[in-house]
């Protein structure tokens, strides 16, 4: 016998080594029917059990978010809370006068609507500086290059 325990002769006979080989034809004869399923018995979670949290993975979320916001047309600032801040400011540029002045509805509607889009696209422009500075956060100095991009009252 060889010390290895491998082929060799044993018994006087020659053990050839076993070598890997497909099926050439099919054996032939009826097929038989498949199997029935099986179907998985799950238990009905009790009425009080919680559901369990969807983790998604970082960025993930502010993707589905930025992808619903473009998507969507209405307003993004609140119409209440930017009313108060424009007759604040109107208040405070006029207050020599002794009169408080009155918006319509339409002018307030209108000058949210350009508010929001001038910081829509100055957030835009502010994005591809970061993206020129090789980064993917935005800094102020991203905004300043912006604005001094834009040049004056754009």
């Amino acid at each position: 016998n060889d010390s290895l325990g491998g082929g060799g002769l044993e018994g006087g006979t020659i053990q050839m080594p076993r070598t890997k080989r497909t099926a050439v034809g099919g054996a032939g004869g009826k097929r038989k029917p498949p199997a029935p399923k099986r179907y998985k018995i799950t238990p009905i979670p009790a009425a009080n059990a919680e559901k369990k949290h969807r983790r998604y993975r970082p960025g993930t979320k502010a993707l589905k978010d930025i992808r619903r916001l473009q998507r969507s047309t209405e307003l993004l600032i609140r119409k209440l809370p930017f009313a108060r801040v424009v007759r604040e400011i109107c208040q405070r540029h006029f207050e020599k006068g002794a009169h408080t002045f009155r918006w319509q509805a339409a002018a307030l509607q209108a000058l949210q609507e350009a508010a929001e889009d001038y910081l829509v696209h100055l957030f835009e422009d502010t994005n591809l500086c970061a993206i020129h500075g090789k980064r993917v956060t935005i800094m102020i100095r991203d905004v300043r290059l912006a604005r001094r991009l834009r040049g004056p009252m754009r």
